[in-house]
Parts: C-alpha cells; sequence; structure tokens
C-alpha cells in the first residue's frame, strides 16, 4: 500500500481545518476577500493532497475534479452562481469520466435501479425548487451532471459509504441551494447545511478515492 508521506498528512490536516472552520466564517467581520480565500481553501487543498497521493491518471483526474470543486466555491463569491455553476459542472464531467473508467464489474439489480432513479430525481427536485421559474431550466441542466455524477460514483468500484454516499451528499448540498431560492428562503440554517453538507462529502469522495487508489500502488 502507498503510504502518505509527511507532507501529504499536513496538507489533508490543514484542509479539514480550513473546511470545517468556514462553518464559523460569518462569526467573524472579515474582508471579503478573506472570506474568500478562506471558502476556497478546504476544497483546494483537498486538490494538493490528491495530488501528493497521485500515482495514476486516475489519481490526477480526482486532483483535477478537487481543483475544479475549489474553482467553483471561489467563483460563486468573485463572478456569481452561473459561473461558478459552470466551473462545478466542469467537474462533475471529470468526475463522471472518472468513475466510469472504475465501474464495478457487476452490479445487483437494486444498486442499478438506484443509480438510475438518482438522475431524473434529482433533476426534477432542482426544477421545482426555485421560486423564480425563469431560472428553473437553467437548473435542471446542471442538475443533470450533478445526478450523472452521483449516479456514476455510485456505479463505480470505490467504496459507497464513501464515493457513493459522499457524491450524493454533494447533491443534497446543491439541492438546499436551490431551495434557498424557494421555500426555505428564509430559513437560516440552510446555509450551515449547505456547506457542511458539501466540504464532507468532497472530503469523503476523496478519501475514498485516495484510499482504494492507494491499495493498489505499491
Amino acid at each position: 500500500m502507498d503510504r502518505p508521506s509527511l507532507a501529504s498528512k499536513l496538507i489533508l490536516t490543514l484542509a479539514i481545518l480550513a473546511g470545517v472552520s468556514f462553518l464559523a466564517a460569518n462569526r467573524f467581520a472579515l474582508p471579503e476577500a478573506a472570506t474568500i480565500v478562506w471558502k476556497g481553501a478546504g476544497v483546494a487543498l483537498l486538490a494538493l493532497y490528491a495530488a501528493t497521493r497521485a500515482k495514476t491518471p486516475d489519481g490526477w483526474l480526482l486532483a483535477l475534479v478537487m481543483a475544479l470543486g475549489a474553482t467553483g466555491d471561489v467563483l460563486l463569491e468573485t463572478h456569481g452562481l452561473i459561473t461558478g455553476a459552470v466551473a462545478f459542472l466542469a467537474g462533475h464531467l471529470v468526475a463522471i469520466a472518472l468513475y466510469l473508467r472504475n465501474r464495478r464489474p457487476a452490479l445487483e439489480p437494486s444498486q442499478l435501479l438506484l443509480a438510475i432513479l438518482i438522475v431524473p430525481a434529482t433533476v426534477i427536485i432542482a426544477y421545482l425548487l426555485p421560486a423564480d421559474r425563469a431560472g428553473a431550466p437553467g437548473i435542471a441542466f446542471y442538475s443533470t451532471g450533478l445526478a450523472l455524477m452521483a449516479a456514476a460514483a455510485w456505479i463505480s468500484r470505490f467504496p459507497r459509504m464513501s464515493v457513493g454516499l459522499g457524491a450524493l451528499m454533494f447533491v443534497a448540498s446543491d439541492l438546499l441551494i436551490f431551495a434557498r431560492a424557494g421555500p426555505l428562503e428564509h430559513n437560516p440554517w440552510v446555509g450551515f447545511g449547505v456547506w457542511a453538507l458539501y466540504f464532507a462529502g468532497q472530503l469523503r469522495i476523496c478519501l475514498g478515492v485516495v484510499g482504494t487508489l492507494a491499495k493498489e500502488n505499491t
């Protein structure tokens, strides 16, 4: 098994600290630039961690997925929802490629059915959530890539309780974002839930893929 170096362990620790501590960012009157850097740091450090552990094309694909996620985190704050969503969608497409390269050799019918149902369920819910119906088609388009990513993760050979669940947490986080533009607009806990689900999902995906690949690299 490929063991992480001290530097890799330190980077992962800093990533977790940055991601978890950002839950308290709104308690501090920080300059906007500092808050943006803080927000992007968690997943950016996950990307760096994945890069330090990468030994195969799959490892580098994971690093790219995390890097695009961190880019999306920053662009959401600096350039708005649409530009940030484009970065995230690019990350979903790379993740789909990673997961399909690592499909399970055999699937139970129930697991295949769940993967199939993830896509229409996610897209329909996302489409119905926003109060501004003009933006609903764009949200549905983005959610198609999001849902396909989660379905591909579920049928991949990576552990479902880490990578599959992490992808579903990512889906739940984005659905909360869309709900914040609709029925959950005035609920103060939504922002906490969005970040907690998102970062925990990205962390589970990163650790699950890295751990699987490390077992195969001697």
